[in-house]
């Protein structure tokens, strides 16, 4: 009765509940695992995201959920359920996926092992001498690395480390005739490879490295009864909220190094274990974390999936996935040899990631740094990539005497000790290095570059929506602009002022900017469409985003599809909107598009009577990102260049190879192409210019018909 009565509040609620819909989002890429006609690896590949995403989720939407419930918060989600019941819902639902997840690979992945030239085995399963093998990498490698600690009377309950693998040991020894049983833990190192490798002739073995120390955990303790040893994980709360303080003497850097050590000691919101755990260990456990059977998620198949990582990158099957096109040039460059500076003066330059490579930006950052005219750079940062070349550049800037500024956002979650130590070194070589602004998460992306030119001072843009990092960039989807056009210019310059200084201009020309107005902005453009359909006007709003949770926006989405605005949304993660209900969304559609290339682009299209004003950048429709975050969205005022934007807008719409319908009750199908249809994978498409071969055409079939 209470589950019906839950899924019924749930069902009534005009809104998705975000957390729900980011596990709907983590089953599309499970999908891409389940996939047979991916290869072993790329399925791998995506088994191994799940089991990151899902360690993400935990740690903050989860780890968020137990703020409100372990300090008596209060809380409604959008599904209309208190802290309660919707943890209950949440993490019942967290279970089916996991099994789930494991049912796909023990059931569907394992068995191809073989037949791809490798096993996972247990020790057992080794020869002898591949056993001695083990043993002598258990002597000289793992054993010195363990230790074991013990929790009794006379000594405390030891700190566990986050997502590390653990041994419960439970040993029993008899005092004074009566036997005691004791719980030891032994974590295995992090910085050891995840599976110990055995080269057969015709295939590798990788050996859980869990498993070495399970056959020999006798060696920990010697003279012990061992009653049992069970292996663990345990997922901490990672979320943490930096306190707003107007105390402009406070070290916010410092702050943040002391944020980042909570993590270590963070409540413990999930606990993976294996089969038939010791009850004496699990009351144990359950009582010292405050647990309860919610938060174990019982594991019948290999501890932490992203261990494949080591299988999936292992220098043997580096030719067995997924093999990527070679960038084309963009369409806005004549060649991949223009000179950037020269060019740009006359021409703006879209770029569309992975399809168009990062480096015309990266080589007209590594050239700024080495030329002479060049005054100064100024530049945003999220992300990085390991040995970056854009750190490189700045550094090589700086040596060479240009004022370099940078503003290294440090609260990017999972990236702050990354660049905090950037930053640093920076700093050390001359940049004015700014640690993002305490109030605000700074995620926009933008450079710039001032070079003297004769008498005259030209300042080279780049805005985009994806980070600066050449690695990502190569596996996400992106948009971004190159340029010299004054206007961008002066409204980056603008806003550069506002994040290291104290500015507050009273508007920008080509940019939309958060937290000042960007919501407000994208409500009138909505209202706008929503106007000119009453008039019986043309109208249509198509939007590329990664997620959709602000209320405000949904609510004026709903206000336009009721005024018969059509409204196609392609979202990739998280909807809270819900399509297709009667007399609330009936004009509104949306897909999901999940493939081999993460969808980061942000493309935001509106009608506008026959006169579309597109726009791209770093925003998403979410509350962090209006409220709590610096963005930026750039409107793109070139007319080809415009009209590139929109045919990327028009074959995401088309795809049906990669793509997932939304249904009203926020559940997915996949997207198939008809008896009769083409295929049209996006994916592919667009490493074949050809695709834009019928620019008119396409812009002409994108006008949304009223």
């Amino acid at each position: 009765m209470l589950i019906s009565k839950v899924s019924d509040q749930i069902k009534k609620s005009k809104y998705i509940s975000r957390d729900l819909s980011w596990l709907r989002f983590n089953y599309r890429v499970l999908d891409q695992a389940r996939d047979a006609n991916k290869s072993l690896f790329d399925r791998l590949k995506f088994m191994a995201i799940t089991s990151s995403n899902l360690d993400e989720f935990f740690m903050i939407r989860v780890g968020s959920l137990y703020n409100y419930l372990d300090y008596g918060k209060e809380r409604l989600d959008y599904s209309g359920l208190r802290e309660l019941p919707f943890r209950k819902k949440l993490l019942d639902y967290a279970h089916r996926f996991v099994n789930d997840q494991y049912l796909t690979f023990n059931n569907e992945l394992r068995p191809l092992f073989h037949k791809g030239g490798f096993d996972i085995l247990k020790v057992s399963e080794l020869t002898e001498i591949e056993q001695k093998k083990a043993d002598s990498y258990f002597k000289n490698t793992i054993y010195p690395l363990l230790t074991p600690m013990v929790f009794d009377n006379y000594h405390g309950f030891p700190l566990l480390m986050n997502q590390l693998l653990t041994f419960g040991v439970v040993t029993r020894t008899t005092d004074e005739g009566k036997p005691q049983d004791r719980v030891t833990f032994v974590q295995i190192p992090q910085n050891l490879a995840r599976f110990y490798e055995i080269n057969r002739k015709d295939r590798i073995i990788f050996v859980p490295i869990e498993e070495i120390v399970r056959w020999k955990i006798k060696k920990l303790f010697r003279n012990v009864d061992i009653v049992s040893a069970n292996l663990f994980r345990i997922t901490r709360n990672g979320d943490f909220t930096l306190e707003e303080s107007d105390d402009l003497e406070a070290d916010f850097v410092q702050e943040i190094k002391s944020k980042l050590k909570t993590r270590k000691k963070g409540r413990v919101v999930r606990l993976e274990i294996e089969r038939n755990p010791s009850q004496f260990m699990m009351k144990i456990l359950k009582e010292r974390w405050t647990i309860d059977n919610a938060n174990v998620f019982t594991i019948n198949s290999l501890l932490d999936l992203r261990g494949l990582w080591q299988i999936i990158n292992h220098r043997q099957f580096r030719d067995k996935g997924f093999k990527q096109p070679a960038p084309v040039t963009p369409l806005s460059l004549p060649s991949d040899g223009v000179d950037m500076f020269e060019y740009l003066k006359e021409h703006d330059v879209l770029l569309h990631h992975p399809y168009n490579s990062m480096e015309p930006v990266v080589n007209l950052l590594e050239r700024a740094a080495e030329d002479p005219s060049v005054l100064g750079i100024k530049q945003t940062i999220y992300r990085l990539a390991d040995q970056s070349r854009i750190t490189a550049a700045l550094l090589k800037a700086a040596e060479n005497g240009k004022h370099v500024s940078v503003l290294f956002e440090v609260k990017a979650r999972f990236d702050e000790e990354r660049n905090l130590r950037e930053g640093e070194r920076l700093e050390k070589a001359g940049c004015f290095v700014i640690y993002g602004i305490s109030k605000y998460k700074t995620h926009t992306k933008m450079m710039m570059i001032i070079r003297k030119e004769g008498e005259k001072v030209t300042r080279y843009v780049h805005i985009g929506s994806g980070n600066y990092n050449e690695q990502t960039a190569r596996l996400y989807s992106d948009i971004s602009l190159l340029t010299t056009n004054e206007i961008y210019a002066h409204d980056v310059s603008e806003f550069f002022n506002v994040i290291t200084g104290h500015s507050r201009p009273n508007e920008y020309k080509y940019l939309m900017t958060s937290p000042k107005a960007m919501r407000a902005q994208l409500m009138e453009l909505i209202r706008i469409e929503a106007r000119n359909a009453k008039k019986g006007l043309k109208s249509g709003i198509v939007v590329k985003i990664n997620s959709l949770e602000d209320k405000e926006i949904i609510d004026e989405l709903y206000k336009a599809s009721k005024a018969g605005v059509p409204i196609k949304l392609i979202v990739r993660g998280i909807c809270c909107l819900r399509p297709g209900r009667e007399d609330l969304s009936e004009n509104i559609t949306v897909k999901s598009i999940v493939g081999e290339y993460l969808e980061h682009s942000r493309l935001y299209y509106f009608h506008n009577n026959g006169d579309p004003k597109v726009y791209s950048g770093s925003a998403d429709m979410m509350v962090r990102s209006f409220d709590r975050r610096i963005e930026a969205l750039f409107l793109i005022t070139n007319a080809e260049l415009k009209r590139e934007a929109i045919n990327i807008l028009y074959y995401n719409l088309q795809d049906n190879h990669n793509s997932y319908i939304m249904r009203e009750d926020g559940t997915y199908i996949k997207r198939r192409p008809g008896a009769n249809e083409e295929v049209v994978d996006i994916h592919k498409l667009f490493f074949n210019k050809a695709y834009a071969t019928e620019d008119v055409e396409l812009f002409e079939q994108l006008k949304v018909n009223s």
